[in-house]
């Protein structure tokens, strides 16, 4: 996938971008409105969002500081787009520990569970019916290597992820004949501020070796970006329910 920036490709669309104070959400805000677009910013890092605002003054951009998983915050959000949303890039997530399923405590999983899937669900309903009355929009939903094997992550995380692809096919049946696209990005790993460190002695046993001889290179966050950016674009008109690896060959290990 090209790095490569296109002038205008995003002219007079709105996108909505969640965690977009750092990581792969930055760069994937940053890229639209070089291309163009609005984008709709959205993170629970205040400050994040302001040093966002400053590095890209002079173009389309709106904050909405919050937890994305409250109803205030994605009311909020549909405001701050005028409720009319071209795109949504959903790319907030929170990692787990790598708590094995007998060790994963309630606080952890249902923390993981809503931001990893709930609010993206709440966020895509949301948006919906706009896009529906309009005939098109793409929806870009962000799962994980975790997406496709165990080995990954921890108990939590990895059924976040998988859910999410469902959730994402299931959007992509229902609304396809609507012009609606859903489709989802799994990266491999990332230099991001994402905690993955791993609180488990067993999952550091079990998970450690696998990983020590899989994992990829890291990549930059502007890599992903990419590959959202060209899902949410016109140029990947005939691609629905798709689900785009992007972690070096990571998933062929």
């Amino acid at each position: 996938m090209t790095t490569t920036e296109h002038a205008g490709r995003f002219h007079g669309r709105t996108v909505i971008v969640t965690g977009a104070g750092s990581g792969i959400g930055r760069a994937t805000a940053a890229r639209i409105v070089r291309e163009g677009g609005k984008v709709v910013a959205t993170d629970i890092d205040p400050t994040a969002l302001e040093t966002l605002t400053s590095d890209l003054s002079g173009t389309e951009l709106v904050t909405v500081a919050g937890d994305i998983t409250h109803d205030t915050v994605i009311d909020q959000t549909l405001e701050a787009a005028d409720r009319r949303v071209d795109g949504l890039a959903n790319v907030a997530g929170i990692m787990d520990g790598f708590l094995p399923p007998a060790e994963v405590d309630d606080a952890t999983w249902d923390r993981v569970m809503n931001v990893n899937l709930t609010a993206p669900m709440r966020l895509t309903r949301a948006v919906l019916p706009a896009m529906i009355a309009a005939g098109r929009g793409a929806i870009v939903n962000v799962a994980s290597e975790a997406a496709f094997r165990a080995s990954a992550s921890g108990a939590a995380y990895t059924a976040s992820k998988h859910a999410l692809v469902g959730y994402t096919k299931s959007v992509a049946f229902y609304y396809g004949p609507q012009g609606i696209r859903a489709n989802a990005v799994a990266p491999g790993p990332v230099i991001t501020n994402i905690q993955a460190t791993m609180q488990s002695e067993f999952a550091a046993g079990r998970v450690g070796p696998i990983m020590k001889s899989t994992l990829p290179t890291p990549v930059q966050p502007e890599q992903l970006a990419s590959a959202i950016t060209w899902l949410l674009s016109t140029e990947s008109a005939n691609i629905n329910g798709a689900i785009l690896p992007s972690d070096g060959g990571w998933s062929t290990a």
